[in-house]
Order: structure tokens, then sequence, then C-alpha cells
């Protein structure tokens, strides 16, 4: 299966990517040369990241019968200071909140999604250190 994705340069720094019939524009900040009018590249990493395997959490949970009221990804990564400039690791914190939690399941859908289904984690964890936690919250 080929993925194919077309970006057009708009002008300046910016860019806009067409993915599946949606689009999303890009650029960089301005001591970059940028506007500020979109997302940045490398951060785009991360999205994906935190989208692959919340998608696929979300999926596990459901055919366990146990959806939570609140589920939130956060995506952390080390950059080097040096050009060019690359994530060394990144950690995922899997947010959770809702009633009568198991953290058992919670823990097997994201170790299914970790080992298994979610293909940019595995890409990620050949080349860099990838981590995670859970945390369950009260309020939310």
């Amino acid at each position: 299966m080929l993925h194919t994705v077309n970006t057009a340069w708009k002008g300046n720094m910016q860019f806009d990517s067409e993915v599946n019939g949606h689009h999303l524009v890009l650029d960089a900040k301005a001591e970059a040369g940028g506007t500020d009018s979109g997302v940045r590249p490398k951060e785009l990493l991360l999205t994906s990241l935190a989208g692959c395997t919340g998608m696929d959490v979300v999926s596990i949970l459901r055919k366990m019968r146990h959806e939570p009221e609140y589920f939130n990804i956060r995506v952390d990564a080390e950059l080097t200071d040096e050009h060019p400039k690359h994530y060394t690791s990144m950690h995922i914190t899997y947010e959770f909140g809702g009633k009568d939690l198991d953290l058992e399941k919670l823990t097997k859908a994201i170790e299914l999604s970790q080992e298994k289904y979610c293909g940019v984690s595995y890409m990620f964890r050949q080349i860099m250190k990838l981590t995670f936690d859970i945390k369950i919250l009260d309020k939310y």
C-alpha cells in the first residue's frame, strides 16, 4: 500500500499539505522566517504518535467494553541542540478520567497498542527510547 501527500509551497516558510483530501498548514516561527500560521513539521511527528496510539487504545477499550469519560495523550520529546535537530527520546503520558476505571484494562490496551498495533510507535522505537506512563485524573 502506498501513501502519498502533496505539499505545496505558499510563500515565505508556509506550506499547504493535502492528506487524504484534508489540508494542513505548516509554517515556521517568525524567528525562522515564517509567520507562525501553522504547525511545525517535527511537532507533527508527536501528533502522529499520539493519534496512532490513541486510536488504538480507544478501539481496544471499546472491545473490552471499558470506555473512559476523558482520555488525553501528551507526548514529550527531547530535541537535540545541534543541527540536524532531532528527537532522541519520547515519553507518552496517557491521562484517563471517569468512574470505575480499571487500571489493568487501561494498561493492557496501551501495551497492545505499543507492542502490536501502532506503527508509528514501532518506527520510533527503532531509533530512540520510547516510554509511557498512565495517569488517572480526579478532575478533568
